[in-house]
């Protein structure tokens, strides 16, 4: 097996205690080897981020995640604080901006609304995947290969047992995405990476 490859995950939920399911998909992963956690609401109350730090962390992982619930067709505000003073020109972007060239992103979310509803039919319009474009183009200028999200729908109306089920899908596509597992280009054009993981997780 290849080297493990360092994973971060940088996790948002301004109100955790009340998560039915972003808090076990977090636990779910949490103690695994060469995965770091970093929680940003829990480090930043007051968004004062610590730029230094988190260029720091980025640039010793190769593969990041971004864990959060999907708000208003995005990510929570914590995230956009982050995104506008750590990924500044001339580090993450620009003719000199090299630091995250190559490294792998996608986004773990979880949606109240159903698949279904995400489409240009449904009652959403638009496709998550569209609704992150934002994201993934970022993910371009920097030089990172953007994935497909992991994805959890109508978590309204799931129960224990299927929270459970994704949260053991999660941490499978964490370990996998670890131990360079994933078949990237099986996987580039979903919609989201969980469609099939039996067809995008080698072994």
């Amino acid at each position: 097996m290849e080297s493990q490859k360092p994973v971060l995950i940088l996790f948002g939920h301004p109100a955790l205690r009340r998560s039915r399911v972003n808090r076990v998909l977090i636990d779910a992963v949490r103690g695994l080897a060469a995965v770091t956690i970093n929680d940003l609401y829990e480090q930043y109350p007051e968004l004062d981020i610590d730029v230094p730090g988190e260029q720091r962390l980025l640039s010793e992982h190769e593969i990041v995640i971004l864990q959060h619930p999907f708000y208003w067709y995005s990510t929570p505000a914590i995230f956009k604080e982050w995104q506008d003073l750590v990924l500044e020109h001339g580090w993450a972007y620009g003719h000199e901006g090299r630091a995250l060239h190559g490294k792998i992103l996608l986004n773990a979310i979880t949606a109240g609304g159903r698949e279904e509803s995400y489409r240009e039919a449904g009652s959403n319009t638009y496709t998550v995947r569209q609704l992150l474009a934002p994201i993934e183009q970022t993910a371009r200028l920097c030089g990172m290969d953007y994935l497909p999200p992991f994805i959890v729908h109508g978590t309204h109306g799931l129960n224990a047992v299927e929270i459970n089920r994704h949260a053991d899908d999660y941490r499978r596509t964490v370990e996998a995405l670890r131990d360079g597992l994933i078949d990237v280009d099986a996987a580039r054009g979903w919609p989201r990476l969980n469609h099939d993981l039996e067809a995008v997780i080698g072994g």
